[in-house]
């Protein structure tokens, strides 16, 4: 077999035969070539059957790339092996012989739609309240305890003793009883059912460890507790396991991953051939060396150095923003100018990002600027469900008469307020001529309802009736907390305990600081006016998809792909790295991983930027600089000035944040100074500035009227107005003055 296209590890690594081999593929260093190459050799090269060989890898894209590479180097005699992924290879089992464990081969799988179905019966029949034990927590906690292999039983014995999980003990074991009755599966449960095969019935295990003589695993870093034990089942006579994988990629913990499987490999496998490809195809070393100097930050990890003869490349670049706006607006100026001035086109840049709720400030500068956008790996800020929850309730606060928005949010939360109760309110404001939220204000509608529903649909009227008294006098941001406060929204949000909801959290807040953002332009700021220029730009964001597009995305989402021209944003603390990380190493690890990979995805070039103030949980507050921009090798770092001129290293503003050199100042000592919006523009580097404004002061503002100032947190104050409360607002933008 012809292996000259094969640098020296990868040809190494093809040529490995027998015995359990670890492969450290670098990022962009060429894993599904060594594969798909490392295959097709033992079937040419060795003898080897087609049927003797498993490759399994996480996603079905992955499985069907493989499987077309090899029949195109050794043509459809390929076929005859087994390539999945984790789930579809245990499908194929189990359809053969889960009648050993009381499967026959005709049994369903549910998916996410279906388990959450069967939870709702489990429910009812338990008489347990889902405000209590929120149903998407239940789902998610289960999927956990699957991943952990711990059975109902299981769980039961390890935390039974704590009062919170007696509900959710309840509902694991009725929901596993009634999946079993009805002969049906949750992804789960396929690799769980498959492992519960191997030790019911040692024979049907013998035979498919005598069958598979090579194995091999794709993203091994990514296995989670149940396929490193199906793996380690499956390779337990012939030891030929061949994995492919990198532990600096590892940064899917929260979906169950356990990065100890590939430190440990050669623990579990004695005599394991350890491979490192370390040459990368992809980046410029300038690139390579920056994700080198964060990612060696990193203790107990199997060290590998990144390399590539593309050339040194050019040097990153930096960007101090004052707050999200102005970072946004920085990154969207300088894809312009590269697209006018250096023949790029939108398609070959990447903004990436640590949360989906960062995106919302580059979306709506994109939008005003007419430039093609896609998230991927998410909805658009506006398309995703809560927010268009929060716009329909304020919509209907607006106009009663909008029976969309009514349908949309009358069980967002939950009222029990069915399909049949909507269909008498429905038949009632027909007839007369009402919408249905005037029919929810009238006795005799009511009266039509069963007694939870009537009571939601009161509830509901009133909590808009409140709403819309406030419409002519109250601040948008008044109204928004109080209609969060009502409907308690976030708190159901926060009650799941799952990464969504904590995602949909983000999204809220983010929401806010929308409505701040247009309070703070206005003079007049009015519900009216918020809603018609929002819904003016969710409406243009629809309509902005072209195949020539930016693309936004979070860095989870960028895993595996690769773009010409990388922004990484938003390096800060309690952002990136994530505030979870704040008291965890682990997750402080695990963050640092996700940089390596965000910094690794650029191919030609990589610009990093980070806000010294931020809008956060509905907060505006300043923000100290990211612990990893003290890890990076300034030397693979150039400044740039807002006009976007590189300026040389030597030459960069002594308030610089990179003038710290390989300092190891950890990144909460770094004070961040705030400065004026347009001394940012002008500079580029933060100045401190000595605010006329200070505490017992009177001030007045345009639209606020005459206060006085309680608290000066850097340029925001925070101000006790006569008449319209306490409001924090930023100096050097809102129209104050002085008084008194």
């Amino acid at each position: 077999m012809d292996l000259s296209s094969l640098n020296p590890a990868q040809s190494r690594a093809v040529m490995a035969v027998e015995g359990p081999i670890l492969v450290l593929a670098g990022a962009g260093s060429g894993k599904t070539r060594v594969l798909t190459h490392r295959i097709a050799s033992l079937i040419e090269t060795h003898d080897i059957f087609p049927s003797n060989i498993l490759a399994i890898t996480f996603t079905n894209k992955a499985a069907n790339e493989m499987r077309e590479r090899i029949e195109h180097l050794i043509g459809p005699v390929s076929q005859q092996m087994w390539v999945g992924t984790f789930h579809a290879i245990c499908v194929r089992i189990l359809r053969r012989d889960g009648d050993r464990i009381g499967f026959g081969n005709d049994f369903v799988i549910y998916d996410t739609a279906d388990q959450k179905a069967l939870l709702k019966v489990c429910y009812k029949e338990l008489g347990i309240d889902d405000k209590r034990q929120p149903l998407k927590s239940t789902q998610y906690k289960i999927s956990n305890a699957k991943n952990d292999m711990l059975t109902p039983e299981g769980y039961e014995k390890e935390f039974g003793g704590d009062f919170t999980e007696r509900d959710f003990i309840k509902l694991y074991k009725r929901y596993q009883e009634k999946i079993k009755q009805n002969q049906a599966m949750d992804f789960d449960d396929l690799l769980l059912n498959t492992l519960l095969l191997f030790k019911e019935a040692p024979d049907v295990l013998a035979g498919y460890q005598q069958r598979f003589r090579y194995i091999h695993v794709d993203e091994y870093q990514d296995t989670n507790r149940a396929q490193y034990l199906l793996i380690k089942a499956l390779a337990g006579k012939h030891h030929n396991l061949f994995v492919v994988g990198d532990g600096d990629q590892s940064i899917y913990k929260w979906r169950g991953a356990d990065i100890r499987n590939i430190r440990e490999f050669e623990l579990d496998y004695p005599g394991a051939q350890l491979i490192k490809l370390e040459q990368n195809y992809r980046s410029t070393q300038y690139i390579l060396d920056l994700a080198n100097s964060v990612i060696k930050q990193n203790p107990n990890r199997k060290d590998k150095v990144l390399w590539t003869d593309r050339g040194k490349g050019q040097k990153a670049k930096y960007y101090k923003a004052y707050d999200e706006r102005d970072e946004a607006n920085f990154v969207v100026r300088q894809i312009k100018r590269l697209v006018r001035e250096e023949g790029y086109r939108y398609k070959d840049f990447a903004i990436l990002y640590r949360t989906n709720a960062q995106s919302r400030a580059f979306e709506d500068l994109l939008i005003v600027e007419q430039v093609a956008y896609k998230v991927v790996g998410g909805l658009k800020f506006y398309e995703r469900k809560e927010i268009k929850d929060i716009l329909a309730y304020l919509k209907l606060v607006v106009n009663p008469q909008d029976d969309v928005s009514f349908q949309r949010v009358i069980n967002e939360p939950k009222r029990s307020i069915g399909g049949k109760s909507i269909e008498k309110l429905q038949m009632y404001a027909q007839e007369r001529g009402l919408s249905l939220l005037e029919a929810c204000g009238e006795p005799e509608a009511m009266a039509l309802l069963s007694g939870k529903a009537r009571q939601g649909a009161e509830a509901f009227y009133q909590i808009i009736g409140a709403l819309k008294a406030k419409v002519d006098t109250a601040f948008v941001s008044t109204i928004f907390d109080d209609l969060m406060a009502q409907t308690g929204l976030i708190t159901l949000y926060e009650q799941e305990r799952t990464i969504e909801a904590d995602a949909r959290i983000d999204n809220i807040y983010e929401f806010k600081s929308v409505i701040d953002a247009f309070e703070q332009r206005n003079e007049a700021p009015n519900l009216r006016d918020f809603l018609a220029e929002t819904t003016l730009r969710s409406d243009q964001d629809s309509i902005e998809d072209t195949d020539d597009s930016i693309l936004l995305m979070t860095i989870h989402a960028s895993k595996g792909l690769e773009f010409p021209v990388v922004f990484l944003v938003g390096l800060e603390e309690n952002l990136f790295p994530s505030f979870r990380a704040a008291d965890d190493p682990e997750a402080l690890e695990e963050e640092r991983r996700l940089c390596y990979v965000g910094i690794t995805r650029a191919e030609n070039m990589l610009v990093i930027s980070h806000a010294m103030n931020r809008t956060q949980y509905g907060r505006y507050e300043a923000r100290f600089p990211s612990v990893f921009l003290t890890e990076m090798d300034t030397a693979c770092i150039d400044g740039i000035d807002p006009a976007g001129v590189e300026m040389p290293h030597k030459e960069k503003p002594k308030q610089s944040y990179f003038s710290i050199g390989k300092s190891s100042v950890a990144a909460s000592k770094l004070v961040p100074k705030p400065m004026k919006p347009t001394e940012a523009a002008q500079t580029g580097s933060v100045e401190n500035i000595d605010f006329v404004y200070k505490p017992g002061a009177k001030v007045m503002h345009k639209v606020f009227g005459s206060g006085m100032i309680i608290s000066v947190n850097g340029s925001i104050l925070t101000i006790a107005f006569d008449n319209k409360g306490i409001k924090k607002l930023d100096a050097d933008i809102a129209p104050l003055k002085p008084i008194g």
